[in-house]
């Protein structure tokens, strides 16, 4: 049996930006009006904080649910995106914080998405060489009953 990789969240750029957008978020909502503390205030802290605690907790696990839970945190990431425009509409970002914040959003669902290839691609990779060493193994056996 093959020993599972874990990853250590705290060392992933992904979830690092991550957490930089999710605190960005916090620290702009002090700024919103107290009726949408549980509308829109609300939403985005929910989606933002989703964004790096779905790396976290998929790091814990297999490759192949490390990428479930990557693709939550980059739906998550595009969530936040639209409420960012919702939020600009109503009058309580600037054109200026709107652009810095997809800005960083772009970044890290570029970031994202390269570093899930790369899982998918180890996956593939590690399951072809057990692959490879299972039927080695097998015909090596086959051949001392020949």
């Amino acid at each position: 049996m093959s020993k599972r990789q874990r990853h250590n969240y705290k060392n992933l750029k992904i979830w690092n930006l991550g957490l930089e957008i999710a605190n960005d978020i916090s620290d702009v909502l002090q700024d919103f009006p107290k009726h949408e503390k549980y509308d829109l205030s609300s939403q985005m802290n929910r989606c933002s904080v989703s964004i790096p605690s779905n790396i976290a907790e998929g790091s814990a696990r297999t490759n192949k649910s490390f990428s479930h839970f990557i693709d939550i945190s980059l739906g998550s990431s595009f969530e936040l995106g639209t409420q960012l425009l919702t939020a600009k509409h109503r009058g309580h970002l600037s054109d200026i914080s709107l652009r810095n914040f997809e800005g960083k959003i772009e970044e890290f669902q570029i970031m994202t998405m390269s570093f899930q290839n790369g899982l998918k691609t180890s996956s593939r990779f590690i399951n072809g060489f057990l692959l490879m060493v299972s039927l080695s193994f097998f015909f090596s056996l086959f051949s001392i009953f020949l």
